[in-house]
């Protein structure tokens, strides 16, 4: 099928959002927008186009940690609630998911040599994962590196991989690392995650803020970004960090996985102000479906500490062979068991869209549901349920175009005007 890109003009301001729709032949390849279109300005397709027609991308796909697992197959099949993967080949066809941006994840540790050198090895260990899937399932993934190409790979079928970096920790005090993970094919850079680093506060660090929001070495760091061509990702950010990387970046920046701390007051979630701020600058909040920043969850307290310990013992013990992903699992599964999990709705995450699309405009909302890193809530456990979020974006009376600016165009909007200024 071919991919299309419409321009539109409104006012002589070009529209924030990029209409992507599969399966329309039409005379224009792009459509790039700076502030949003106005509702009897945007066309309209009749009969409305499908799910499947849209270019579908997530900003944030965890899914990396679970191709570290050994015996997993990407090309199979899994059970989200068995297995705890949430994207495979099939799946992906079936609920349309297109592709997006595969995270390079590293937990933060010890702001020492050592720990650099340790993250930094994490880091490519996970870079490779990516590349070995796209070297074993040519047929099926391309890597991406430009806007224009994710239409291009879904046009001869295959599925887009995009690479991006969850917490900067492993590039050190040495910014030509991330020269060299550009050269890798890596297109964002998010500063930070649970804890403070060397480059920003987190917004969840228990010991509070040390940087007032960024550090100098991230001030240069998000000039790197600028002058590579990178997206900057500031989910997990504290908010001190967020304005001033809005305040400081050349190009627009992103929340690749975040919430409305209007609708639930978490740290990970960001107030309407600073929303508005970010829609003023041209950025974009991709909306997650991580329970507990969606609501208040009813669990166990011996839950949490039994998961992390799990989890710890993972990080100290990776696993080695199918037969320690089998008891990793067994492992996982018997403290649901002992602990159920609470999960928020389907219903809460789109009133997360619903806000920030009220708030914001389309021109400035994306999807980044955090699969395989903590997403999945009850009616959107994994990529099946992907159409349920079109058609509750239909029914709340969205156009196509503006589903196609969130699904994917303001997304590749923000990465086609950071390839543009980079120097």
């Amino acid at each position: 099928m071919v991919n299309v890109a419409l321009r539109m003009f409104e006012k002589g301001q070009a529209c924030l959002s990029v209409w992507f729709i599969k399966g329309l032949v039409l005379p224009v390849m792009a459509l790039f927008v700076l502030q949003a279109c106005s509702q009897e300005n945007k066309p309209e397709i009749s009969p409305r186009i499908s799910h499947d027609n849209f270019l579908v991308l997530d900003a944030h796909l965890d899914t990396p940690l679970v191709l570290d697992r050994p015996g997993f197959d990407i090309t199979l099949r899994h059970d989200p609630m068995h297995d705890y993967a949430q994207i495979d080949l099939p799946r992906m066809r079936e609920g349309g998911l297109d592709g997006g941006f595969w995270v390079i994840y590293t937990p933060q540790g010890a702001l020492t040599p050592q720990g650099y050198e340790d993250a930094r090895a994490h880091a490519w260990h996970r870079n490779d994962l990516i590349d070995k899937m796209l070297a074993d399932h040519a047929d099926d993934f391309t890597l991406a590196t430009t806007a224009d190409e994710a239409a291009t790979i879904v046009a001869k079928g295959k599925r887009v991989v995009y690479k991006s970096i969850e917490n900067a920790y492993p590039l050190g005090t040495d910014l030509t690392q991330l020269d060299a993970f550009y050269q890798a094919g890596v297109r964002m850079v998010g500063l930070v995650h649970m804890t403070n680093n060397q480059f920003a506060d987190s917004s969840t660090d228990p010991e509070g803020p040390v940087w007032n929001g960024l550090s100098p070495l991230g001030m240069e760091l998000i000039r790197r970004a600028n002058a590579l061509g990178m997206i900057i990702d500031m989910s997990h950010a504290h908010d001190v960090a967020l304005a001033q990387a809005i305040e400081l970046s050349k190009t627009p920046v992103i929340l690749s996985h975040s919430g409305a701390g209007h609708l639930y007051e978490h740290p990970r979630n960001v107030g309407d102000a600073l929303l508005l701020d970010l829609a003023a600058s041209g950025g974009v909040m991709h909306i997650n479906s991580l329970s507990g920043y969606l609501k208040k969850l009813n669990i166990d307290p011996a839950r949490r500490p039994a998961l992390v310990a799990l989890f710890k013992e993972l990080r100290e013990n990776p696993l080695q062979t199918e037969a320690d992903t089998m008891a990793f699992l067994e492992a996982r599964r018997a403290i649901d068991a002992k602990y159920p999990p609470d999960f928020a709705s389907f219903d809460n995450v789109m009133a997360h869209i619903y806000h920030a699309h009220a708030l914001m405009g389309a021109a400035h909302i994306g999807i980044g549901l955090d699969w395989d890193g903590g997403g999945g809530v009850d009616g959107l456990q994994d990529i099946l349920g992907l159409p349920k979020i079109t058609a509750a974006m239909r029914e709340a009376g969205m156009s196509d175009a503006d589903i196609a600016a969130m699904w994917s165009g303001n997304l590749l909007r923000v990465l086609e005007l950071v390839e543009s200024s980079k120097k």
